[in-house]
C-alpha cells in the first residue's frame, strides 16, 4: 500500500527567485507541485521525504525562466487487487456503500455485501444491518474489505471492494 520511491521532476523558476535561497525555493515549489498529486505509475504522492539531487538550471532564452531537474524520494500510496485494507464508511446507499482509506475511495456494491445484511431505508442515517442484528454498516463505521479492482486517475485513486468473504466486514460490532 505505501512505498518509498525515487522520483524526478523538472521545476520551472522565475528569475526573481534566483539568489541565495534558490535551493529552499526549489524544495518548497517541489512540495507544493507534487504532494497530493496522483500519477498513473506510482499512485498518490503523500509527501516528499528528501531531495537527493538538484541539477544545473537551464535558462530559456525567451522568458528567462530556469528549469531544474530535481531528483527526490517520496512516500506514495498505491493499492493492488486482492489487498485487504481497513477503511471508514463515508456514505451508505441502497446500491452499496462508499469507504475511504486516506485518499483512496472504495465502492462496495450490494453484490459485495453478505446476503444476511439488508439495507434499512427507514433508519437515519441509512445503514445495512445483519439479520441477527449484531452488526451494522453506517457512516463512520470501520470495515475490513478486500480490493477487487483499482483505477488510478489524475484526480485520485478509486477502487471496488467486497466484504463477502471470511473475516471481512465491520471491525467493531455495534450493539443496537
Amino acid at each position: 500500500m505505501f512505498f518509498h520511491v525515487q522520483l524526478e521532476k523538472n521545476i520551472r523558476l522565475h528569475p526573481r527567485n534566483f539568489g541565495p535561497q534558490l535551493h529552499q525555493t526549489l524544495k518548497q515549489k517541489l512540495s507544493s507541485e507534487v504532494e497530493g498529486q496522483c500519477t498513473g505509475r506510482y499512485g498518490y504522492i503523500i509527501t516528499v521525504t528528501s531531495i537527493s539531487h538538484i541539477g544545473q538550471g537551464k535558462i530559456a532564452e525567451s522568458s528567462g525562466y530556469a528549469t531544474f531537474l530535481v531528483k527526490y524520494r517520496a512516500i506514495v500510496m498505491r493499492t493492488f487487487k486482492s489487498e485487504i485494507v481497513d477503511a471508514v464508511v463515508t456514505r451508505v446507499t441502497k446500491i452499496g456503500f462508499f469507504a475511504s482509506v486516506g485518499p483512496l475511495e472504495i465502492f462496495i456494491s450490494r453484490h459485495g455485501i453478505p446476503t444476511d445484511m439488508t439495507f434499512d431505508p427507514d433508519s437515519s442515517p441509512p445503514r445495512y444491518i445483519a439479520e441477527d442484528q449484531n452488526a451494522t454498516i453506517a457512516q463512520d463505521t470501520e470495515v475490513r474489505l478486500k480490493i477487487m479492482g483499482t483505477k488510478i486517475e489524475a484526480n485520485g485513486l478509486f477502487a471496488i471492494g467486497t466484504i463477502k468473504e471470511d473475516y471481512l466486514g465491520p471491525i467493531a460490532i455495534e450493539q443496537l
